[in-house]
């Protein structure tokens, strides 16, 4: 096989993987949104509800296309596959928050995992600078979005005590 087919299957692979995540977190997301999350007070900065899928479908991708810039690198390199496991790591925990948040139905899990994320995150971004900085400039939109989405997480929290 190809160099060529090789990365182009490894690029399809990390998107697909991140994609997937997305998919799983909407399981737990989606039967929620028109019932419990539809009941909360949220913030007045809280986005419309048909803004999240295509922040996020755009956030796995560029997130795939980080992974696949650090994996090129070469998994058998002790640097590139700390990156990765971490990465995957974050990714596990991204798809978890939003069975705390939105299928425990539970604000305050929901921001304790999403103050963790945030952390992973960025630890994360710090190894993919470390093995190609566009892949970690790749993450920088991941970080900001999450930034948001902690602070409207902590919002609700505290605008509906349990």
């Amino acid at each position: 096989m190809s160099k060529i087919a090789v990365n182009v299957i490894k690029l399809v692979i990390c998107v697909v993987a991140c994609l997937g995540a997305g998919f799983i977190g909407s399981m737990f997301t989606t039967p929620a949104i028109p019932s419990w999350y539809a009941g909360l007070i949220k913030p007045p900065f809280s986005p419309p509800n048909w803004v999240f899928a295509p922040v996020w479908t755009t956030l796995y991708i560029l997130m795939g296309v980080a992974a696949y810039l650090v994996w090129r690198k070469g998994i058998g390199e002790k640097r590139v596959f700390n990156a990765l496991i971490l990465f995957v790591v974050q990714l596990v925990l991204n798809a978890s928050w939003s069975l705390f948040f939105f299928g425990l139905k539970s604000p305050l899990s929901g921001m304790i995992i999403i103050l963790i994320l945030w952390v992973l995150i960025l630890l994360t971004l710090i190894q993919f600078y470390r093995v190609s900085r566009p892949a970690s400039y790749l993450m920088i939109p991941y970080l900001l979005w999450v930034s948001f989405a902690s602070v409207l997480n902590v919002s609700i929290w505290i605008l509906n005590p349990a």
